[in-house]
């Protein structure tokens, strides 16, 4: 189970959403873990990753409580993916963000051929990551669905709002800042790319995925 399953959006807007985790069980299969998770994410930085993530550590993109608000949208965008590999020091969860389907079987073949003896997931579509798995020759083991949003929907915010913000399962990109992201790229303050990569600090994890959300502010500007 992840919280990425509960990604707001109708089937055709997760084409090019696609996250692949790797886990260890503490106690089970932990032994290496470190080494094995930082072996996953050098396989997957072979195949054009948009985004990848250490959840004890952060991601290739990080927020800073140093920065001023004019400072954000002036420093480098993202760190080395290398460092977010080294940052691996002990069980934890990775994850690597894909937005072609053809890039994640590659890493699923070359995963099949490392073997690493650790929990690999798939969170996309199902019928998506049930094609990539068929196409590597991998039969899945298991699934597991989100039931979707129930009670009083007309308590939630618009569309465009909730496809942003519930790409970071744990809350932390707001509705209010998914909100202002909009409204600064409706204005030409800034770019679709500046509005998703600001957002994208905030998910600790690494699983926010900038293309999509670049695709999703496009459409709220022009109103499609």
């Amino acid at each position: 189970m992840t919280n990425t399953l509960h990604r707001f959006g109708a089937p055709e807007t997760f084409q090019d959403d696609y996250i692949v985790f790797a886990m260890a069980a503490r106690g089970i299969n932990d032994a290496d873990a470190p080494a094995k998770l930082q072996e996953f994410l050098r396989l997957a930085l072979k195949h054009r990753p948009i985004n990848v993530g250490n959840s004890l550590k952060g991601a290739m993109y990080q927020a800073s409580s140093s920065l001023t608000p004019l400072a954000h949208w002036r420093r480098k965008d993202a760190v080395d993916p290398e460092e977010v590999v080294k940052s691996i020091d002990s069980c934890t969860t990775v994850a690597a963000v894909f937005d072609q389907p053809a890039d994640v079987e590659a890493l699923l073949l070359d995963l099949r051929r490392a073997d690493l003896g650790i929990s690999i997931n798939i969170s996309s579509l199902t019928e998506g990551a049930r094609a990539c798995c068929r196409r590597a020759g991998i039969t899945r083991h298991s699934v597991s669905y989100s039931l979707g949003f129930h009670g009083d929907l007309n308590l939630l915010p618009d569309r465009h709002v909730l496809e942003l913000s519930t790409m970071c399962g744990h809350g932390m990109i707001s509705h209010n800042l998914a909100k202002k992201m909009m409204e600064l790229v409706r204005e030409g303050r800034r770019t679709p790319q500046q509005a998703a990569i600001c957002m994208a600090r905030f998910c600790t994890c690494g699983v926010f995925n900038p293309s999509r959300a670049m695709r999703i502010l496009d459409e709220a500007r022009t109103g499609r």
